[in-house]
């Protein structure tokens, strides 16, 4: 089995638009995939499909090598998750949830809530009615929930909503540590670049429901010297001069001036003497790494044209 998760063609429809279109998801064995995309983007949709909460219009989504359908019971039992804002009843404290949850799970394993609850920080508060959790405990809660029966597929909808900095972190060792001590294979959606850059082995980039790319965090690593950063005066005429002059045409006008270009073949040196020529004055000229931001920033620019 080459992936633990992978979508053929997810459509989702609501409404006579596509939520999602025509998707293919890849998700390894032991890796934690970062979903990444904008608010809006599609992932929540995705997930749902993967949880089997919606059902895709088209397509087909397979787990652990089975086609998921309405009788996917056994499944949904090797998985965890969070969706959304994860939901409790108020009145029960903190372990009663998490006992309701093994209940109703079938899963049945001595000193496992109290492991959970320790892990997220949550020992202290385990008998206190979930009304009184800060929003914070609550996300964390959720995510107690979702790992206390070790799930071998883990997927998590925006985790770290409603954590400080300190959560945030707590958060990410923890998942780092599941991954891999406990083989958990983990997909985790999220908006925030940095989140994704700091802990995911693949990203998943999504937007306006579809998907853009997959690819490796080391081969974005590897990317050295991926663009040329030029700053003029005048963004727009050196714009035209670089399609015209040099023939280019994957490059990006940023801001205040700064033009991006991808074209790997072209040197610093023809493009300084090409403007030159052409009266275009050039404030800097330079190759540059490309980082996740960047990469994404690219990625996401190129749904809109």
């Amino acid at each position: 089995m080459r992936y633990i998760l992978q979508t053929n063609h997810v459509t989702k429809t609501i409404g006579g638009k596509n939520l999602v279109n025509n998707v293919d998801l890849h998700v390894k064995k032991g890796e934690i995939y970062g979903f990444l995309g904008p608010n809006g983007a599609g992932k929540t949709t995705v997930m749902k499909m993967i949880t089997n909460l919606w059902k895709p219009t088209s397509g087909t989504i397979e787990i652990f090598g089975e086609t998921l359908s309405p009788k996917s019971y056994e499944v949904l039992k090797r998985m965890g998750s969070i969706i959304e804002f994860p939901v409790f009843y108020d009145r029960m404290t903190g372990y009663g949830n998490l006992k309701l949850h093994c209940e109703y799970m079938g899963y049945y394993n001595h000193g496992s809530i109290e492991n959970a609850l320790d892990m997220l920080g949550l020992a202290d508060a385990s008998d206190k009615p979930v009304k009184n959790y800060s929003l914070g405990m609550k996300e964390r809660l959720g995510i107690a929930r979702a790992i206390l029966s070790k799930p071998e597929l883990l997927i998590l909808d925006e985790p770290t909503n409603g954590l400080d900095p300190v959560g945030i972190k707590q958060i990410r060792d923890l998942l780092k540590t599941l991954c891999a001590e406990y083989g958990i294979t983990i997909m985790i959606s999220s908006h925030i670049l940095s989140e994704m850059e700091s802990i995911a082995d693949t990203i998943g980039i999504i937007n306006h429901g579809m998907l853009m790319e997959e690819i490796g965090i080391k081969e974005i690593e590897r990317m050295s010297f991926a663009y040329i950063e030029l700053s003029v005066l005048n963004e727009k005429k050196a714009a035209y001069m670089l399609s015209e002059k040099m023939g280019l045409n994957n490059f990006k006008i940023i801001e205040d001036g700064k033009i991006r270009i991808y074209d790997s073949h072209v040197t610093t040196q023809e493009i300084s003497k090409m403007l030159a020529l052409n009266d275009v004055e050039v404030i800097s000229l330079g190759r540059k790494a490309e980082t996740l931001e960047d990469y994404f920033l690219k990625m996401t620019a190129e749904v809109g044209k």
